[in-house]
């Protein structure tokens, strides 16, 4: 299948990219031909798009197609292995396995490397088990596996998200622009720029108003932004009054054509009481440029211990307390996330009475990129002078203490509606359950954080997660893994889809899946959180 088919209620939902090439493997029961459809079509009903779809072709999402007049998943389910304490997969003999005529070799040769020594150290993941909505119906995989002497049970779904983000944490000191500016990608508006962070600045990209509350272009142009952020691909984005960014999880933040490399050891004031008697008896007076907060050694409390005398500096800006300044200059991709240039321009003068001809001066920025040495003069007049070995090495530490710069990406999404319908009869308990510690929630088997207060609200880091991770449906709606474990008691006892429950083993064996290693050695085994197993 390499061809997308039209859509019957919407010609421009047409993608012009191909589909996997790879074979089908789960048949699933599509609706019957209506009397007004093609006789080599077919309807799926796993999502509202409702997507008609001619023989040899996907559907508008890449994720079922029709294959001989059948509705069938064209990914293969991602099934997580569980590594020994060495970190090396266990394996043994092959899985028996009796696989459906219709599977093609290359989905046979999936199926055999399932070689594991024990089906339980496997965990399903809701990547590429297939879209189902409205979940009317159970969830496309309910499946039971043995942990640690206990049974378990993991209902697993890829669920269609209208109202779902992303979270950016950019790290740098750059200005991207001003708190609530519009983001753009390809001139369509698809978030805002939020909160600065510690060293760190905040972007809240997608959402429900992006993906359907506007225009049907902005609609599209913010769920392909989404789906290749999730997907840990380079996005290009602009802000209205600030900068050009490329972003990407897990890699340096690209602002305005050049790459960040640090970000910043602490705020001007942090730095000062860092380095404080790093610099004592070698210099007179140290400045650590700041957008934020501007440190002034002499004056600073670190200062006063180390009993540096006064220097007579005066400085612009806004003193808040002794030796910290706020605003000495505006935001920028100079100094500190400033907007100077020359670093003596935050300086407004020296006190005649104070300072004195030879005064030792160093100016540096929160990442040590910017720095400079300064005596002063007969007149006191700041003479740049070559750097003293003593005071480059400091320099040096302030950027060997610098963490590299990088884009963490959040997806954050509210798992409400009816995909709980695919885990229950009764909505209320699953919510309650979770609530409680006896469901734990993962998204690709990477673990999610819930939000307190009402509902189901998830949040996961995008690295943790299995790469392409996250599509789409043209409504548009991004459609994210997620993954609900819990003791078969406890699943029984909320109302669960018992007749549904199908053991680990049986997927192995009869359904089309890849496996791959847990890759993240940081994050728990998705069964093996201790309040499920208490």
């Amino acid at each position: 299948m390499t061809e997308h088919t039209k859509i019957d209620h919407s010609m421009d939902n047409l993608d012009a990219s191909t589909s996997s090439t790879s074979g089908p493997t789960v048949l699933e029961k599509s609706k019957p031909r209506s009397e007004k459809m093609a006789t080599n079509k077919v309807e799926c009903n796993a999502c509202p798009v409702l997507c008609q779809i001619t023989e040899g072709r996907t559907g508008a999402c890449d994720r079922w197609g029709n294959q001989e007049g059948q509705l069938v998943r064209i990914d293969p389910v991602v099934l997580m292995r569980r590594l020994d304490d060495s970190g090396q997969a266990v394996r043994a003999e092959p899985v028996a396995c009796e696989a459906p005529d219709s599977l093609t070799a290359l989905e046979m040769h999936d199926i055999a490397d399932a070689d594991v020594k024990d089906a339980n150290s496997l965990f399903v993941t809701g990547v590429g088990s297939g879209t189902t909505y409205p979940d009317y119906k159970p969830a496309p995989f309910i499946v039971s596996s043995r942990q640690q002497g206990v049974d378990m049970v993991t209902v697993v779904t890829e669920g269609i998200f209208s109202y779902c983000s992303f979270k950016v944490k950019i790290d740098t000191d750059r200005y991207l622009g001003p708190e609530q500016s519009n983001v753009r990608f390809k001139g369509e508006i698809v978030g805002h720029v939020t909160t600065a962070e510690y060293g760190s600045q905040m972007l809240s990209l997608g959402g429900v108003h992006h993906l359907t509350g506007g225009s049907k272009k902005e609609g599209r142009f913010t769920c392909d932004m989404m789906m290749a952020l999730g997907n840990k691909q380079a996005v290009e984005l602009s802000i209205d009054g600030g900068a050009q960014l490329v972003v990407q999880a897990g890699k340096a933040p690209i602002v305005d054509g050049v790459e960040e490399k640090r970000m910043r050891v602490g705020c001007g004031s942090a730095t000062i009481g860092i380095f404080a008697k790093q610099w004592w008896s070698h210099v007179d007076e140290v400045i650590v440029v700041d957008d934020h907060i501007t440190g002034v050694l002499s004056e600073h409390q670190a200062g006063k211990c180390l009993d540096i005398p006064p220097s007579g500096i005066k400085m612009k800006g806004r003193k808040s307390t002794p030796g910290r300044y706020f605003q000495v200059a505006n935001p920028g991709n100079g100094w500190g996330g400033t907007d100077i240039t020359d670093a003596l321009t935050i300086i407004e003068g020296w006190d005649a009475d104070v300072a004195w001809p030879g005064l030792r001066l160093l100016i540096t920025s929160t990442t040590g990129e910017h720095a400079e040495y300064y005596e002063l003069d007969d007149q006191l007049t700041p003479q740049r002078k070559p750097m003293p070995e003593v005071l480059q090495k400091t320099v040096d530490r302030i950027g060997e203490n610098c963490e590299p710069s990088m884009c963490s990406v959040m997806f954050l999404g509210g798992a409400g509606g009816s995909l709980r319908a695919g885990v229950t009869e009764n909505p209320i308990w699953l919510t309650n359950s979770i609530k409680t510690a006896l469901v734990n929630v993962t998204c690709g088997g990477a673990p999610a954080y819930v939000w307190s207060g009402g509902g189901i609200t998830v949040m996961v880091d995008v690295l943790r997660m299995p790469d392409n991770s996250f599509g789409y449906v043209p409504t548009p709606a991004i459609v994210a893994p997620i993954e609900f474990s819990m003791k078969l008691d406890d699943y029984i006892r909320l109302g669960g889809h018992a007749d549904a429950v199908r053991k680990i083993e049986d997927v192995v064996q009869h359904d089309r899946h890849r496996i791959i290693d847990w890759f993240d050695p940081t994050s728990p085994w998705a069964l093996g959180h201790k309040p499920m197993l208490a």
